[in-house]
Parts: C-alpha cells; structure tokens; sequence
C-alpha cells in the first residue's frame, strides 16, 4: 500500500524528523489559502500521486507570489501527469501539497528496503539527492552506499552518523541527521513499511537539516496492525480493477498486455508470465487466486480479467495441491458459462484429481483448449491471441 507524500510527513514527523510546514489541499482556492495561512514569501506548490519523477513531469512548482500559487495550482490540478512510474497514460492529480520554500545548500538520499537475503533493514545513502535512485545506480553506483541493521540493536547513533558523514553532510549537522536516520528507521520498523525514502534530504542554507519529500511503501499482509495507516489509504490513485480484486481476496495488477492469466501462487504466477513472453506473448495481468479458490472466487477473477478491453485469450494454469484440480475445473466451466466468454480459453491442469479436471472440461462442451504442460500451454495461447 502507497501513501501521498503529505501524508509519509505527517508519519516523519511523528518520529521527529524535521519537514517544511506544508497544508494539503483539493482546490485551486484552498491552495491560496494554504498560502497565506504558511505565510513568506516563496512556496512550492506539490502534486499529490502515488508516483515519484513529479517534478520532471511538470508536477512541482516554485511560486514567488500569491498569483503564482494560484496559477500553479490551475495548472496541476486536473493534469495527467506523466513519470516514469504512471505510464503513458499518466495520473490525474487531484491534490496538492502547498509547502514553504526552503534555502537548499545540498541535497542527499536516505532510503530504506528489506535485504532478504541479509534478513536485515538495509539503509541506503548517496550523495546525489533530488534525482531518480535508479539512475543513479545506473550511472554512478559508486555513489550509492549501503548499511544493514542489526535487527537486535536498530539504528544505532554510531552507524547513523558514520551513514551520514559517508555521503557527506557536515560535521555540524551529524546530530540533526542522526535524528532523521533513526527516526525513519523507528517508522520504517514500526508502521511495517517495505520502502521509505526521503529524496531528497537537503541540508539547508543555516545548516538544518529537513526532508523535502517522503515515500512509503507498507506491507499489505500487516495492515491488519495499522489501522492509521489504512486509514491514509487513496482509492482514486489505485486501479479500479485491483480494488475490485481486493475484496475477493484476490492478488491482482493490470499489466499492459493481451492474454490474461489465471494461476493459482504467486510463483507459478510469475512463471505463467515469463513462458508467455519467451514465446513471444504480453500477459496482460498477474492474477493469483490462492490455494483454495472456490468457483465464486474463480467466476470475479474471469470478470476482472474481461474487463480488459484488448483481451485477446485467457491462460488458466493450476497446479492442484491444496485445491483439487476437478474443483477448479467446475469453477472454470460455471466461470465461462456465466460471463459468455469470448476470446479463447487455454487450460493447464496438474495435480490432485488431474483425470477428474480434464475430464469436467473435456464433458462441458464448451471450446476450451487443453494445454499438456507449461510449455503446451503457452505456445497455444501466444497462437489463439495472434489468431483472434
């Protein structure tokens, strides 16, 4: 789950790392007044999405006026704004963080990520702060440095500041930035977060040290803890259908290709996607039903898919271990029957009761492909979506 950056501030200074002052608003008006009530004489003016790259999109502005907020505001709200994260199409801005503007001597990155292979919080630290992490790890790796917790002792103050001094920040300000490390490490532990990041982190003209922006990302199994954190949860910024999925327990995300797919574990998830595209086919979604889907659950994962409108062929690939094949294979016949399906349908069964599912399917009349194994499968449906 993503929250808003207004909101990630709102979480960090909890833990009392310093932010500009900044009031989030819906309208153009609000935005003035927010203005006003902040007070000085330069803001920024932030869209509010669920993706990072706003600025290079056209999405944060520097106002030196009262009528450059206003205008700002007129022309981010209601943008598409287009990052590297959206896609081509973009995402409709429809709030905006206004902010007080701050004197920037430097800029840093501090981020934070679960080492699975450490079994350890690994901070993150470069030098190069206010750019995309990607690129600099790209172009400069060397600048990116990396230190992991002991999941005993935390972030320690002696690891804080050696982080700290390694990228750079001044002797003077090592206090304020151990502040900062620790603190969004204590977020980061505590609100069950997979990612936070503040990008940048500056170091401003009077030495304080502030984080202009924030991100988190949190672990969806263990919101169940943080009702305050679900509570910050934005539907407008989340894809209708995954939404939709989310309520039948279902683990789905719209991707950009045309054959649908539906598997049971998010292993052989991944693997159904990855022999479409060696056989030179787009999956157009991840869609796992877990390891007991019912023919009710089986019917809104056929629904979700539908709603794809360039839908050119479904793959179902199940493994029965815990659900028996001749179960799913009731549900898929009752899932096409009541959703009219048709594009065509390429079915992989293996497991418990493998002979009883092929069978149902065989029995049902319907004009669904059989796929032998993995390979079978993907090879027919890549040729049914190129002949549909």
């Amino acid at each position: 789950m993503k929250i808003h950056e207004y909101q990630g501030k709102e979480i960090l200074r909890q833990y009392g790392v310093p932010t500009p002052r900044g009031v989030a608003c819906l309208g153009v008006d609000e935005a003035v007044a927010a203005a006003r009530s902040l007070g000085g004489a330069v803001w920024v003016v932030k869209a509010q999405i669920h993706a990072g790259g706003r600025g290079k999109g056209g999405g944060v502005k520097v106002a030196h006026s009262i009528d450059e907020v206003r205008a700002a505001a007129v022309e981010i709200l209601g943008m598409h704004l287009v990052t590297h994260q959206t896609g081509p199409a973009g995402q409709v801005v429809r709030r905006l963080l206004i902010e007080e503007g701050a004197k920037i001597a430097r800029e840093f990155y501090v981020g934070m990520v679960i080492d699975r292979d450490a079994q350890r919080v690994a901070l993150i630290v470069s030098p190069d702060g206010g750019t995309d992490i990607e690129e600099v790890a790209r172009s400069r790796p060397q600048s990116i440095h990396t230190w992991r917790t002991d999941p005993v002792a935390g972030l320690t103050a002696d690891v804080a500041a050696s982080a700290a001094r390694q990228i750079g920040i001044p002797e003077t300000a090592i206090d304020e930035a151990v502040v900062v490390l620790q603190g969004l490490y204590r977020a980061f532990v505590e609100k069950d977060a997979m990612l936070a990041e503040i990008n940048p982190l500056v170091l401003t003209d009077d030495g304080r040290v502030l984080a202009l922006d924030a991100k988190f990302n949190f672990d969806s199994n263990a919101l169940y803890r943080h009702p305050e954190i679900v509570a910050l949860r934005d539907l407008d910024e989340e894809d209708p259908a995954e939404i939709e999925a989310s309520k039948f327990d279902l683990s789905y995300i719209s991707l950009d290709g045309d054959i649908a797919c539906l598997v049971n574990g998010a292993g052989l998830a991944m693997a159904t996607m990855d022999i479409i595209k060696l056989y030179g086919g787009n999956p157009a979604n991840f869609l796992d039903v877990g390891g007991g889907a019912s023919r009710e659950k089986v019917t809104e994962a056929f629904k979700l898919m539908l709603k794809n409108p360039g839908l050119k062929a479904v793959l179902v690939n199940i493994f029965g271990g815990i659900m028996k094949c001749d179960v799913i294979a009731e549900g898929i016949v009752a899932a096409v029957r009541e959703v009219h399906l048709s594009v065509p349908l390429v079915v992989r069964l293996e497991g418990t009761n493998v002979d009883l599912g092929r069978k149902i399917l065989a029995e049902s009349g319907l004009p669904i492909i059989s796929g032998g194994d993995m390979a079978d499968a993907a090879q027919k449906v890549v040729a049914a979506a190129r002949n549909t």
